[in-house]
């Protein structure tokens, strides 16, 4: 089982950058078709932290985390290869999430059919329906264990 790698943005190195476009690239832009730009600026802040599991071929699976403006933590970008789905890997990414930062409200944009999913984990709706990117979206919140 490999390691859950954990690094603030300002300590990526220039493969590390390159690894994560690379899957996000995959899931979001070829596989979901979404146009919009992935860079938006959050990427290298010292309050965003990048996690992700990899193997030989790169990531496997990989989400984002920061502190916004608001000084809430929000979850995003959570996403895993194709050919490595089915087999547990953003939950695993998930749960290290809440064990640095459960006692903390965590907030995220679910797409929509994942809602359930997430719910596994705690998160509730926080809000209605709304479109980001051209894929529906649920806005979600998880107290404080």
């Amino acid at each position: 089982m490999s390691t859950i790698r954990c690094v603030p943005g300002h300590e990526l190195t220039a493969q590390d950058v390159y690894d994560i476009w690379r899957i996000r690239d995959a899931v979001f832009a070829v596989e979901q078709q979404v146009e919009d730009e992935d860079a938006d600026g959050r990427d290298l802040l010292p309050t965003a932290t990048h996690l992700w599991l990899a193997d030989a071929d790169g990531p496997t699976s990989y989400l984002r985390v920061y502190v916004a403006d608001d000084g809430v933590r929000h979850i995003g970008r959570v996403c895993t290869r194709r050919d490595q789905r089915g087999r547990g890997l953003s939950g695993r990414l998930m749960a290290e999430v809440h064990r640095l930062w459960g006692d903390e409200t965590l907030v995220l944009n679910a797409q929509a059919y994942l809602e359930a999913w997430y719910g596994t984990f705690g998160y509730r709706r926080s809000g209605d329906d709304f479109d980001d990117a051209g894929i529906l979206h649920v806005p979600m919140t998880r107290e404080p264990s």
